[in-house]
């Protein structure tokens, strides 16, 4: 247990969590949305500092971030709990645990030393904090952030973008590069699919970019849900009035969790959803979840040169010179 950050006191031994835009005001011996962080006797505490349910080294390509240091290793960990409660979570054995499991939490305990070291020792360049949201984990991810970047190791979030605007200035100093998921782009979609509001997100991916922070985004694309032609042009609009060189990853969903009366996406579905990207002005449009589809590749967004050919989460070749085009020498945005 470790005492929580962004929290204040409330009339009779309440609180009121300012982690997340869900504001949860959390009485004594209660915890808030996440599972993880709870009120006792008037004090906030996180209950996962250190308690990682998992540590892998994962190529960069999987987060996805496709900008960032392409073919390197990231070290990704992650404890339980999440602020989301996605019907279509991928991750929900451990993003909903203390749920299924009468408010348990588990983990190996870990130090922020222990994990920039096994991040060393298995030669990643970065540390992902993924999985799961890793705002919830905060506390922890801001300690094991401050030391990686004294071991020249970069700082990777993999998040839902739902943290409060506080959070984001605090921990903007130590992140390298963010993915949000823009879920869909509809209030109602979050409301109903993910027990949250749309407009937090949107805030959250305008506030990081002016924070410097190098941001990517991910859809994942549900047939009838969130895959029309209309939303979507609405939703690279707004990627494109943020930046133009924002890439965008529409991925494909498979049914799980909660939501299984869904099909598979279709590949013509990301074809479409890639080409209304492009046509609305988004210069870095990625197909996911499907490979070898020629949608993971990288193009000179000037010339058309393939920079960078992917196969699934791997880079086969890298044709990048000095982040410029080795063809017209067009600048591309990202970490190289």
């Amino acid at each position: 247990m470790k005492e929580a950050l962004f929290y204040s006191k409330a009339e009779e031994n309440k609180v009121v969590c300012g982690l997340c835009n869900h504001h949860c005001h959390i009485s004594p011996g209660k915890r808030g949305i996440c599972g993880v962080r709870e009120n006792r006797d008037g004090t906030l505490y996180s209950l996962v500092y250190g308690r990682l349910i998992s540590g892998n080294s994962d190529p960069i390509e999987k987060k996805p971030l496709f900008h960032v240091l392409p073919g390197s290793k990231s070290y990704s960990i992650a404890t339980v709990g999440c602020n989301f409660r996605c019907r279509h979570c991928q991750n929900y054995e451990i993003s909903q645990y203390p749920h299924l499991h009468n408010n348990e939490i588990i983990g190996s305990t870990r130090s922020p030393a222990q994990v920039v070291e096994a991040a060393l020792a298995a030669d990643c360049a970065t540390i992902s904090y993924t999985y799961v949201e890793p705002t919830i984990f905060y506390e922890f991810a801001y300690d094991c952030a401050l030391l990686a970047h004294e071991h020249d190791l970069k700082n990777v979030f993999v998040s839902n973008g739902y943290m409060a605007p506080e959070v984001s200035r605090h921990i903007a100093p130590l992140l390298d590069a963010i993915n949000i998921d823009i879920k869909a782009f509809t209030d109602d979609f979050y409301k109903k699919i993910c027990s949250a509001r749309l407009q937090p997100v949107l805030d959250n991916v305008r506030l990081m970019h002016e924070l410097g922070v190098w941001l990517e985004t991910t859809t994942l694309l549900i047939p009838g849900l969130n895959d029309s032609d209309r939303e979507l042009q609405d939703l690279a609009r707004f990627i494109k009035s943020v930046d133009s060189n924002i890439p965008w990853h529409v991925t494909a969903f498979y049914p799980t969790y909660k939501l299984t009366d869904r099909p598979p996406t279709p590949v013509e579905t990301l074809r479409r959803a890639r080409q209304i990207g492009l046509d609305e002005g988004l210069r870095h449009v990625y197909e996911g979840n499907i490979p070898g589809e020629g949608g993971e590749n990288t193009y000179c967004p000037t010339c058309g040169a393939e920079l960078i050919s992917r196969f699934g989460m791997h880079t086969r070749a890298n044709h990048l010179t000095g982040g410029c085009c080795n063809k017209c020498r067009e600048t591309i945005k990202g970490i190289w």
